[in-house]
């Protein structure tokens, strides 16, 4: 008897054996181990299992763990925060969620909820939300010639274990076009940990420059140690190469045309300064004032105190394929608090700073500034039809139009992932 045979057979004693007395059951039995050959133990498992067939799925739905109120709070937190992605929205919620319960009225069990939620559920609950979202890019620099016998090349991995060493860029503000003086956003990062100031300056001046860097010099709760930059004459200069020697900081330049050489910086370029303050051109004294009155304050105290962010630890290929390992996300203020100087004075005060501060309340005021910014930068774009009757177009590359966390960025470890230094940063 072959298999189709015996599986029709079986189909058709299968419903009286179930049915039957004892006394049948084992007549039943003995004549179908005869019939097919099989051993009683398995015949017995046969006949008392399902019926032969295709068997009709039924699959159990798994309840909703979280309800509306869970996700609207997560989406409240996660809007403030300026979008981060999950891993780095569950490590940001400890810090936010005494604030939250108070501003947003929360219950116990709604707090508790929010603490057990996992990256992996927050990532399916957001994630209509996040389609909503694009992404932008700009980038605009003028190499420079001037002593750079003098300045040593980085080619090397940054590999350093305490905070000081630094990556730094300007960040043109010239809208559509490139035409006169503009200003810039001088963004300096600390490769150890993370750690972000910003300047904002008038046009590319070497002397400018050197005092934006003095004054962000004097604002790090660490001692500068070193800067490594691009080629650009602003940077490559006697007024900033002299004032490094003077100050004992180490200055190093990447390669011309690698950014990779600097992908710290180029990632911070994006998060911390393009996808707040936009594309639009700032080109007026008082526009400056503005991006520095919005550098100074609450926009460091909001990316530095409540905002973690991972590093890249190491890559390992397999194969065609290469793995990154990031560490756990912490903010760059929790990281200080880890290295050696976390007894410093600095430290502490930042860490009593942030104890008072309220991070919704750093949001709106930084969301207040933005709009102030958008506000100079649009007044006077709307001028009336010329005689022809046309209207003159708006600029190609607009800002935003929205607060600075509800402005479209790109999801996921950063919009621009360290691809060539191990001590990789994400935002």
């Amino acid at each position: 008897m072959d298999f189709g045979a015996k599986w029709e057979y079986l189909r058709a004693i299968h419903g009286r054996y179930r049915q039957g007395t004892r006394t049948e059951k084992r007549l039943i039995l003995d004549e179908f181990c005869r019939v097919t050959g099989y051993h009683r133990k398995y015949a017995l498992r046969r006949l008392n299992g399902p019926v032969p067939g295709p068997q009709p799925l039924h699959r159990r739905r798994r309840g909703v763990s979280y309800g509306p109120d869970v996700i609207q709070a997560l989406r409240a937190i996660w809007e403030a925060a300026g979008y981060p992605w999950s891993v780095r929205l569950k490590a940001l919620l400890p810090l936010w969620l005494p604030w939250a319960r108070r501003r947003l009225r929360l219950s116990a069990s709604v707090c508790q909820q929010l603490r057990r939620i996992s990256p992996r559920q927050m990532d399916r609950r957001l994630a209509t939300m996040k389609r909503r979202l694009k992404a932008r890019r700009y980038g605009r620099t003028k190499p420079g010639s001037l002593l750079k016998h003098h300045i040593p090349l980085k080619t090397d991995h940054w590999n350093v274990t305490v905070p000081g060493f630094t990556e730094l860029d300007l960040v043109a503000h010239c809208g559509n076009r490139a035409d006169g003086e503009f200003a810039h956003s001088l963004n300096v990062t600390d490769i150890h940990t993370t750690w972000v100031e910003t300047r904002a300056v008038l046009g590319r001046g070497e002397r400018a420059v050197q005092a934006a860097l003095e004054e962000i010099r004097r604002a790090l709760p660490f001692r500068l140690q070193g800067i490594d930059s691009d080629n650009g004459s602003e940077f490559v200069n006697e007024h900033l190469y002299g004032y490094c020697q003077a100050q004992a900081i180490q200055f190093t330049r990447g390669r011309p045309y690698k950014k990779d050489d600097n992908a710290h910086i180029e990632q911070k370029n994006w998060t911390h300064v393009r996808k707040l303050v936009g594309y639009y051109r700032y080109d007026r004294p008082a526009m400056v004032d503005a991006l520095n009155a919005l550098y100074r304050h609450e926009l460091r105290l909001l990316q530095n105190l409540f905002l973690p962010s991972v590093k890249l630890m190491r890559k390992v290929r397999i194969g065609a394929r290469v793995r990154r390992h990031y560490d756990g996300p912490r903010t760059p203020l929790e990281r200080l608090e880890a290295g050696a100087d976390a007894k410093s004075a600095a430290v502490t005060q930042l860490v009593a700073l942030r104890d008072r501060l309220d991070p919704f309340a750093l949001t709106e005021a930084v969301d207040r500034k933005i709009e102030h910014l958008t506000g100079l930068a649009t007044a006077g774009q709307r001028r009336p039809a010329s005689a022809g009757g046309r209207v003159p177009r708006p600029p190609a590359r607009p800002g935003p139009a929205t607060p600075w966390h509800r402005h479209g960025f790109t999801f996921g470890r950063g919009a621009k992932r360290p691809t060539r230094r191990t001590a990789g940063v994400t935002s």
